[in-house]
């Protein structure tokens, strides 16, 4: 079977799988069930197939797992939030139409990727004015203590979701061109190998970036994102775990100076390892999100079924949730609480799996930036994933990014989809057969 067959064998079960989710949904609204999910789910698998067909024609070689994986995402996040409004289904899958079509968009105009290193100082520029935006007064918006929103009349979006392409694209082009510089000279002390302190400079002014976001925008979880693909990068550029030792030995020193100096920054700590200690205030999120997980179980209450607003509210909004910010921040808690701890685990391996395909491209990349572009990609991705859940159950201090694909955002969608139109594009090189006709 060729791979775009499997790509479309892929979609069917992904389109059957909404059509099940929101027929759930109606039957538990009203006791009569009608042919709308039916519609809905039609609706999704049209959208697919003529991005599926694009691929088809433009990319014929490209990973055949990675698009249905994204769209499986999407479905999921698209019943998760019909159930909690009708209005902010509609507006994701609006969205959704949005960003496949930037995603056809930049497959069309960037089919020579390579292009994007003659301007990687552009490229990075344009990505820190993007992350420095929400602190600008006026546009910038705070949302629950960190500065991760711009807010333009009737436009709201976060920068941070486009500055994270940009920062990997120009990390990428940078390490491609100086990765020796890194390796050369290097001394081991104790086991571990040291680059040349006159070369750790990238590595310093990397770390003092985020540093810098922790402070400036108050957003842990951006900063430990951008970062923590920067260690993927300087990995593979390197293949030097040591790197990735003394990289995550500063970010955890960096980290504990901020939380011990600075208010905000220690403040999320405090939450983190005692939400019981203000249960009715900056507790309150923390908490709200564990009863709900906790009282999921193994296989849930059931799509629909949990209760997410108090028993005699008259005017059911986003407001009034039962867990605070259920639509963004908290929606991994709904999906345990309705699909139980084994559909949370199908939520991770699904990120997982997306993963695994992004890391194979990169290591079947044929040149330096291809491999580094998709390394730094995919760990940008599943780091924004991890970082999201890892707050939501605990593991990590709560952040105020979205869960990819999943939460409500129309900055989320658009960017993601273009970061997957860029994993697709090194695929499809990278898997096209050579001219003697071996793959």
């Amino acid at each position: 079977m060729s791979a775009r067959n499997r790509e479309l064998l892929g979609l069917i079960p992904v389109a059957g799988l909404l059509i099940a989710g929101f027929a759930a949904v109606f039957s538990v609204r009203s006791a009569q069930l009608d042919n709308t999910s039916l519609i809905f789910g039609a609706y999704f698998f049209a959208i697919c197939l003529a991005a599926h067909i694009f691929l088809r024609i433009r990319l014929p070689n490209a990973d055949p797992y990675l698009f249905p994986l994204v769209a499986l995402l999407a479905a999921i996040g698209l019943v998760m939030l019909y159930r909690i409004d009708a209005t902010l289904a509609r507006d994701q899958a609006n969205w959704f139409v949005v960003g496949l079509i930037l995603f056809m968009v930049t497959i069309t105009f960037l089919k020579d990727y390579h292009v994007l290193e003659r301007y990687r100082y552009l490229i990075v520029i344009g990505g820190l004015v993007l992350l420095m935006l929400p602190r600008l007064p006026v546009i910038g918006a705070q949302v629950n203590g960190a500065y991760l929103g711009v807010k333009i009349g009737p436009i709201a979006f976060q920068p941070a979701e486009f500055g994270k392409i940009a920062i990997v694209i120009f990390l990428a082009s940078y390490l491609r061109e100086h990765r020796e510089v890194l390796v050369v000279g290097a001394k081991r002390f104790a086991g571990i190998t040291f680059p040349p302190l006159k070369h750790l400079g990238p590595m310093l002014v990397v770390w003092g970036a985020a540093m810098v976001m922790l402070v400036f925008i108050r957003d842990l979880g951006s900063s430990l994102m951008f970062f923590g693909a920067f260690l993927a990068l300087i990995y593979t550029a390197t293949n030097r775990i040591s790197f990735v030792i003394i990289g995550l030995a500063m970010f955890l020193v960096g980290a504990w100076f901020f939380a011990t100096t600075v208010g905000h920054v220690g403040d999320r700590v405090d939450i983190w390892l005692d939400p019981y200690q203000d249960a009715g205030g900056t507790g309150y999120q923390v908490l709200q999100s564990m009863f709900a997980q906790a009282d999921g179980g193994l296989f849930g209450k059931g799509i629909g079924e949990s209760l997410l607003w108090a028993p005699g509210v008259d005017h059911q909004t986003i407001e009034n949730t039962l867990i605070p910010q259920v639509h963004t921040d908290f929606i991994y808690a709904l999906i345990v609480n309705e699909l139980g701890l084994f559909g949370g685990c199908g939520v991770i391996t699904i990120y997982a799996l997306i993963a695994a395909r992004g890391f194979k491209i990169a290591s079947i990349a044929r040149d330096g930036f291809s491999k580094l572009l998709a390394a730094g990609l995919t760990a940008v991705f599943a780091l924004q994933a991890f970082v999201i859940i890892g707050g939501v159950i605990r593991v990590i201090p709560l952040t105020g990014v979205t869960l990819p694909l999943i939460s409500y955002g129309g900055s989320s969608v658009i960017a993601n989809f273009v970061l997957i139109a860029l994993l697709l594009l090194i695929s499809d090189r990278a898997r096209r057969p050579e001219p003697g006709g071996t793959a």
